[in-house]
Order: structure tokens, then sequence, then C-alpha cells
């Protein structure tokens, strides 16, 4: 509680500072906040850095719990895409364009100044040496994490270390920084605060040397992956940074959380093993409502075909070379003996009898076979959790998956283009419009663990002891037989070009991360975004006569796999890296556009 004031206690002083600053008053107004009375003690830089907390996303690319772009990112890979709308990603069908202004560009910058505010003041403080240098670590935190997303999405962007005024001219008006020194500067950042935080951070929580490594992992890994696969040269720079921080991470965090789905669906993240940094919720203090989104009518995100497909089942094997794979013509069969993971990230097939009415109960059907999963779920999760028949935001129940947009049986929330409805982000804590209160993860061990086994890979370092400290851990939380590496089934839909070691470590990174925003900028890195996502999405097999042949199904055949959209025209080339907004050109001439746009 506490924590939720001060945060809303430091938003305020944010936005009194960045006004203050510009103001060239002889005087410091007795009757409002300045640098010089904010910036003193020990206790005023910890105020007013909760305020940068609130920069953090839930997700990777997220613009807080009450946005989803975490989510929309992901509709321009390959693993998900939107079930609402009828043109498909805007980057696969070619519709982007220079924006004229964009948040992409801009809040990066807003929330680097506030950084750098306080970075700027640390010097002429009250602050103790050893206080300086922790506030110092987690300015360059904050700053570090702001450029990351700019260098990500743009590469060359300015480099600006300091609270501009109007009289910096020269920093306003100058060139586009280098790529490599922005990244240079990033990872400087980072190491420096990695080594100068307190042990403990400020408390319970907080930003501390592990949560800059794991950002050090995240960062390190992407730079040095775009770096290999787009020929920027010094790659192991940042592979090793990556690699270094991932393996100290893993020694001071050995165990995972064993439900998969109670990482990303719980009321409280204090301490939960491999949870690093959260977001606390309050009913009617501070709420989200990504559940309540993913249980409305409004709520889209569906997996496609692939992405299903990429579930190993329980042997290791993959659904074309396991004996235990029963088909999928048929929806139960299809999710027979699967890696657990899938079972939490999509609604698994299900039938109940509501009498034909939206209602909030239910009974069973005179079918046994429509609640095999209805119980497999009562043995892996709870009531408040993924139990089946999933339901609405008010709790009224969806009577069958999968469950189809276009033949939706009366009642249209929790619908779906592929057939294959995405909730990851489900639970009913809360059966209320946006009054979610369950805690997100910011920074998990997940993500540790499949940024060590791909850096260490791709360092040529990747040995059976790797496997076993990452890969084999995630996929024992799934149920799922571990990697050896001397006996690898080779995924014969795998892209020939890619190992089939590192096609296993990227397959095990689709599926631990899937719905949280990284895969379209993972496609980016590794420049296969046309490759794998420029082609026809598919959804489930269907005999469309059973849908009153209202579904849209591949070559227009009445059964078949469902294809929403067709095939689309496909990634550009120049897409790899975002149009510089306009406004930004025109404001500063020297700034200049990324090349092809």
């Amino acid at each position: 509680m506490m924590k939720k004031i001060n945060i809303f206690i430091s938003c305020t002083l944010l936005l009194l500072i960045t006004a203050c600053s510009e103001d060239y008053l002889e005087k410091f107004p007795k009757d409002q906040l300045t640098e010089a009375t904010t910036f003193t003690t020990n206790t005023n830089f910890e105020t007013y850095a909760w305020g940068l907390y609130s920069n953090l996303n839930i997700f990777n690319d997220a613009g807080g719990w009450g946005h989803f772009d975490f989510i929309d990112s992901e509709y321009h890979g390959d693993l998900l895409m939107s079930s609402s709308g009828s043109l498909g990603s805007s980057w696969l069908w070619q519709r982007v364009t220079v924006p004229s202004s964009s948040s992409n560009w801009n809040s990066p910058y807003v929330n680097i100044r506030k950084a750098n505010l306080m970075i700027d003041n640390i010097d002429n403080s009250q602050l103790t040496a050893v206080e300086k240098d922790h506030w110092r670590s987690v300015g360059y935190f904050f700053r570090a994490y702001q450029y990351i997303k700019l260098i990500s999405k743009y590469g060359a962007v300015p480099w600006i270390d300091k609270a501009l005024s109007d009289g910096d001219v020269e920093a306003l008006y100058g060139e586009r920084t280098s790529r490599d020194i922005v990244a240079q500067n990033i990872l400087n950042d980072l190491k420096w605060a990695e080594a100068h935080l307190n042990e403990d951070g400020n408390g319970n929580n907080t930003i501390n040397p592990d949560v800059v490594r794991v950002l050090i992992s995240r960062f390190g890994l992407f730079e040095g992956t775009w770096r290999k696969y787009h020929s920027l040269g010094d790659e192991n720079t940042y592979l090793q940074a990556s690699a270094d921080a991932s393996a100290q991470l893993i020694e001071n965090h050995p165990s995972l959380h064993p439900k998969y789905d109670e990482v990303f669906n719980s009321i409280s993240l204090e301490g939960v093993n491999g949870i690093l940094l959260y977001k606390q919720f309050e009913y009617g203090q501070l709420t989200n409502r990504v559940s309540w989104w993913n249980r409305s009518s409004i709520g889209t995100g569906d997996l496609t075909k692939k992405a299903v497909d990429s579930y190993l089942c329980i042997d290791g094997q993959t659904r074309w070379t396991s004996p235990l794979f029963d088909g999928d013509q048929d929806e139960y069969d299809e999710f027979r003996n699967r890696d657990e993971r899938l079972y939490f990230t999509v609604v698994p097939p299900f039938r109940v009898d509501t009498d034909g009415k939206n209602q909030l109960t239910w009974e069973y059907t005179d079918n046994p076979k429509h609640r095999e999963y209805i119980d497999l779920m009562e043995n892996l999760t709870d009531g408040s959790h993924k139990s089946l028949p999933t339901a609405n935001w008010r709790g009224l129940i969806v009577r069958t998956s999968p469950h189809f947009r276009k033949f939706n049986e009366g009642h249209g929330y929790n619908v779906s283009y592929t057939g294959y409805r995405g909730y990851k982000h489900y639970n009913r804590f809360v059966d209320e419009q946006d009054a979610d209160i369950h805690d997100g993860p910011i920074f998990r061990m997940g993500e540790v663990l499949v940024n060590y086994a791909e850096a260490m890979y791709e360092l040529g370092k990747f040995t059976q002891n790797t496997a076993d400290l990452t890969i084999n851990k995630l996929r024992e939380r799934g149920s799922v037989a571990p990697l050896t590496i001397g006996n690898v089934y080779d995924d014969p839909t795998r892209d020939t070009s890619v190992d089939p070691i590192l096609w296993e470590i990227r397959r095990e990174r689709g599926i631990e991360l899937m719905s949280e925003g990284f895969r379209f900028d993972d496609l980016r890195r590794w420049k296969k975004v046309n490759e794998y996502a420029g082609v026809e999405k598919l959804g489930r097999y269907v005999v469309n006569a059973n849908y009153n042949n209202t579904l849209p199904i591949q070559g227009g055949a009445s059964e078949g796999y469902i294809s929403p959209f067709g095939v689309p025209p496909g990634f550009l080339d120049h897409y790899y890296l975002y149009p510089i907004p306009s406004d930004q050109i025109v404001l500063n001439p020297k700034i200049t556009q990324n090349p092809g746009w």
C-alpha cells in the first residue's frame, strides 16, 4: 500500500519537476517543487524513483497492463494473430507508412529525460557516496531500459545523457548517434549499475543487481544476435555479456515456481521462485484489465496452427514424429499427450450444456468425450485459474471450444478466428470489468533460461549441462521429456538453415514466452520475419458443414485448415528498422530517415 502511494506521489513530482526545470525564474517558488528542493535526501530520491517504475512494462514492449501492445506486437509474427478485423498484420500486409509522430519514439525520450533529471542532481545532493552510487545506478538502469526500446526499433538514435534545456542547441539539433556507440553506452551503464547498486536495492521488489542482470541478459542477446544476423559485427561482446549475466542469475535463482500458470495468474507474486521484479495490484486501489480483456467480447488473440504444432508431446518428440500424437483432425485428439504449457495458453476443447442460454451455470453433456479436458484441468489447476468451461468477465459460461467468431452459437464473447483461443492471461479472481488484481511479472527466470541457452549456443558453448540448466528445467515444468543433445528428434518442418539444436532452443523460447511480446522482435533479430511470418496463417482442421459452411478454409475446400486472411504479400526488407517519425526530421533536419522509408 505504501509503495502504491509513493508511486502516485512520485508521478506528481515528475510532472512538477519537468515543468520547473524549464522555468527560468531567478528565485525558486516557495509553493512549488523544484529540482533544488526535491533532489536532496535519500528519501527524496527514493520517492522520485518510484515514478520511474511506472514506466517498466509487464511483459516485453507492453504499455502497462491497461494496454496490450505486448500482444499486438506478436500479431506481426508467426505464432499469434488477432481474432478481430479482416486485414491481418499491417507489417505483413505492407500497410506500414512513415508516421507523422509516434509514441515509439517520443515516450522513451520523455522517460529518458526523467531518468537524466535524477542523475543530474545526484552530485549536489546531501547523499552519501554509497547512496550516490546507488541512485546513479538506478538512473542508469531506467535510462538504459528506454534506450533498449529505441535501438531495437530504430537502430541509430540520438544519445542524450543529461536533461536538456533550450540552450543545449548542439544536443537538441544533433545527428543520430551510431548504433555502435548507443549499444556500448547501454551496456556500460548497465554494467556500472550492476557493480554499484545496493545488493538489496532499496527494499523488497526494487531494482537490485539481479534485476540489472536480467536486462543485460535480454539486451545482450538481442543486440548480439541482431549484429550477427544483420552482419554488423562485434556480436560476441553482447552475447558474452548476456551469457555472463544469465549464468549469475541461474546461480542465484536455481529454482522455478513449479506451476507455469501461476507465474502469470497469481494474486501475489511476493516470494515466488523465479520472479525477479513484478508489479503489484490491489482491489479498489490499483487494478489491471488483462484477464477482463481476455474474457470480453473485445479481447483478441489467437494462436496459429504453427504455434500449437510447436508444442512437443510429453515424450519430447514433435507432433510429426511422436507415436503419442493422435492426429489433428479431431480437436480432442490434437491436445492429447502434449506439453502442459499448451493447456495454460490455449483453451482446450470442451463442450457443456447451458440449455441454449447465456447463463452462469452449466451441466455436462451426454457425450463423455466433451469432458476429457474439463477433468484434466481439474487436476492441473483450480477454479479461479484455468478451470473449464471458460467464462466471460461477468461469469457467463462459454459453451464450447473451439468457439469461432463466424459461428459462435449465439454468444460472441471469447471467440476465435483460428479455433485456438489464447488464454494465457485468463483467470477468475474477479468477475468484474476493469478490476483484475493479479500481480504482473516484469522480469522472470523463464526468460533468463532461454536467453542463456541461446547466447551459449551462439557463442559455441552450448553443452548438455547448459541444456539441463535451461531447456530441461522448462520442459520439466511442462511434463515433457528432456532434451538430449546426442539424440535430437529432427523436426521435419525445421528451417534447414538452422541447426537442429538451435531450432530446439528457439522452439523452447517461443513456447515459454508465448503471448508475452517477444516473438516479433525475435524474428527481427534473427532476420526471419518474412520466412516465418510472411506466409498463410492457419487454424484448426474443420469440416465446414459442421459450421453451416461459414468458416474460411484453406484453398476454399469443404474441409481442412482454417485460413482467415490467406497469403500476405510479405515483410519488406526495409521494415526491419522502423521509420523515423516525420515530425522529428522536420524539427531536426540532421536526423536522417532509415533506409527504404
